[in-house]
């Protein structure tokens, strides 16, 4: 048996919001599934579901504090809730990406680049505003240039390395501290036709041996949240080629600010963001060295 928690009668951005703040916070849900019920209204609502009654009600609790939220709680006997969290991911569009989930395989596009990501244990299907606009600076950046050297910090199911990697058909290097993160990106790279592109290793920010050697990056995603881009801001500067174009998300709007002067501060240069929803995309360019031309004489 499991349990769900349900917030009706959100706004997308919204629903994105408590999303992540369910997800982050302990016990960690078995899935979190984000609904359209209303599209004409643009009504949303969050589904969590849960192994045990406890957690979801102390979930519950803890969201009740928080103004306007109504959450119910429900049993659910002898439903698969894998499943029932993937029927309410629809596929998602971002540029030449399509995204979609192994139940949505007859609703593949024949153009672009089609990649099956299903929800599970690690962050990052497409369907969240930081993802998606990940991938659409991706696809505005392949517009003007070609990466060669490209790393994934904070991979979650890999899902920008493995765009990168497809849509260039390079190298990438992507990384997680979480281990089931690492598992699951080598399994989508393998099911993406990318699992000879894409080397998955664990370790925490850019601290590993193979991620300083392969250095400096034409590109970089680091994905996660606002506090970690803000520390990382040394390493990722460093670590990117000039020239290089740097693509941070897992902030919402009113962090803008802050990562974009912790980066400014160094010397990047900022390009315009991309906001979906209460969700915001950075993207840096690195200075070419000037005085050098293109062969280096």
């Amino acid at each position: 048996m499991q349990f769900t928690l349900t917030i009706d009668g959100l706004t997308e951005a919204k629903a994105s919001e408590l999303a992540t703040l369910i997800e982050d916070r302990g016990p960690a849900p078995v899935a979190v599934a984000l609904n359209e019920t209303d599209e004409a209204a643009k009504i949303w609502n969050v589904v969590a579901y849960f192994a045990e009654e406890a957690q979801a009600r102390d979930c519950g609790r803890h969201l009740a504090a928080l103004p306007g939220i109504d959450c119910s709680i429900a049993a659910l006997l002898d439903v698969d809730w894998v499943r029932r969290s993937l029927e309410g991911l629809a596929p998602v569009v971002a540029g030449r990406f399509h995204l979609f989930g192994s139940h949505d395989r007859a609703r593949r596009r024949a153009g672009g680049i089609s990649l099956e990501i299903d929800a599970g244990m690690a962050f990052g299907t497409g369907h969240h505003g930081t993802t998606s606009g990940c991938l659409l600076a991706l696809d505005g950046l392949l517009k003007r240039t070609t990466p060669r050297r490209i790393l994934d910090v904070g991979c979650g199911t890999g899902i920008l390395a493995i765009a990168a990697a497809r849509a260039l058909r390079r190298h990438a290097i992507a990384n997680d501290i979480d281990p089931k993160a690492v598992h699951v990106t080598h399994a989508n790279a393998r099911n993406n036709d990318a699992g000879s592109l894409i080397a998955a290793i664990i370790a925490p920010g850019l601290r590993h041996h193979r991620i300083a050697e392969a250095a400096p990056y034409d590109l970089i995603f680091a994905n996660i949240l606002a506090r970690p881009l803000i520390a990382l801001a040394g390493d990722l500067t460093r670590s990117l080629a000039p020239g290089g174009t740097l693509i941070l998300s897992g902030l919402t709007l009113d962090q803008e600010r802050a990562v974009r002067a912790a980066y400014r501060n160094r010397g990047l240069i900022p390009g315009s963001p991309i906001r979906l929803g209460n969700w915001s995309t950075l993207v840096f360019a690195k200075q070419k060295a000037r005085g050098v031309s293109a062969t280096g004489i």
